[in-house]
């Protein structure tokens, strides 16, 4: 099917359908008609989506029946209805449609982490330009631990900062190079951290104590990025659509993670603020940080997956984004 010679075709009874659909006030002649023509675009949307897949056409149309419809409705979703389809659709959707970047991000960090610890522990010359001895041996066996204090500002200050660079992986993503120097950067850093403790013979205590909020904490900075990099790759390769239509979509439906992941990781930091240094047994511990990761895995990974069957994306639906720029062709 042509799409340019369907939309040539109906455009008079589109445009009526618009007209209607802004009026204040219709008769009863014109709530018929109204209900008929909305009616007959549904059917055009539904060949053209059929037949030609996404098209300027098809944005058009849609465009058009969501104000339609709104019109049925009488008014827009109110907060708790668009509340509710945010978490329920939108932000898992989005979170699943990034599930293999981050599972490939996750495995590059934690190779990263362990051939930096390596390498640094494997010759002391190396680990001594982290500090004197005694430096050391006191960071390795009194600060590490004694960062990790029960309490409510230290909980907040843990998710301040978790969120803050979670929202730089994202909003800086575009750049391709923001989601990778962060990454590499905490690596290094992680690995530096380990090999310290390895040679003082903490390294188990650094296990115990990162494992309980480690295990949600990371995986939100690996989400993060994921974002950011899809993102790039929007702009980078846009495929049919221009590069600035493309940005924008990708921009609009993985923005949901950073916002989404704004509530990861305040679970993270209270996880990190009165578990990790509670005097709980290591076993409750590590197991509410497995918990709480295994919870966020089952809605990404399950939850999402529904959604995305559902035909979601993350973005936002077509009436709220706006119309796209129409194109020939």
């Amino acid at each position: 099917m042509d799409a340019d010679a369907l939309a040539d075709a109906r455009r008079s009874e589109w445009e009526r359908l618009d007209e209607l659909s802004r009026r204040r006030r219709l008769s009863g002649a014109e709530v018929d008609e109204l209900i008929m023509r909305y009616r007959a675009a549904s059917a055009d949307l539904a060949e053209l989506k059929t037949s030609v897949g996404d098209s300027p056409q098809g944005a058009y149309l849609s465009t058009i029946l969501a104000a339609a419809r709104l019109r049925f409705t009488g008014a827009s979703d109110n907060i708790l209805a668009q509340t509710a389809r945010f978490f329920a659709l939108q932000l898992p959707a989005a979170l699943y449609r990034i599930r293999w970047t981050t599972g490939v991000i996750a495995l590059a960090f934690i190779a990263l982490v362990v051939i930096t610890g390596a390498w640094i522990v494997a010759d002391t010359q190396r680990l001594a330009t982290l500090g004197t001895p005694e430096a050391l041996r006191q960071y390795a066996e009194e600060d590490f631990t004694g960062y990790y204090q029960p309490m409510t500002s230290f909980a907040g200050m843990v998710w301040t900062n978790n969120a803050w660079i979670a929202l730089q992986c994202v909003l800086f993503g575009v750049t391709g190079i923001w989601p990778l120097w962060m990454l590499i950067q905490n690596a290094m850093g992680l690995g530096a951290a380990s090999a310290v403790m390895t040679a003082h013979d903490q390294l188990g205590t650094m296990l115990l104590h990162i494992t309980p909020h480690g295990l949600l904490e990371l995986t939100a900075i690996f989400v993060a990025a994921a974002a950011g990099l899809h993102i790039f790759w929007a702009w980078a390769v846009p495929g049919h659509r221009t590069r600035l239509e493309s940005l924008a979509a990708g921009g609009r439906s993985l923005a949901t993670v950073a916002i989404g992941l704004v509530f990861v990781l305040l679970l993270s930091g209270l996880v990190e603020g009165f578990v990790t240094g509670s005097a709980l047994p290591w076993a409750v511990k590590i197991g509410v940080g497995a918990l709480a990761l295994a919870a966020f895995l089952f809605y990404m990974l399950v939850i999402g997956r529904r959604a995305a069957r559902r035909g979601e994306s993350g973005d936002l639906v077509e009436f709220e984004a706006g119309t796209p720029t129409l194109t020939a062709g």
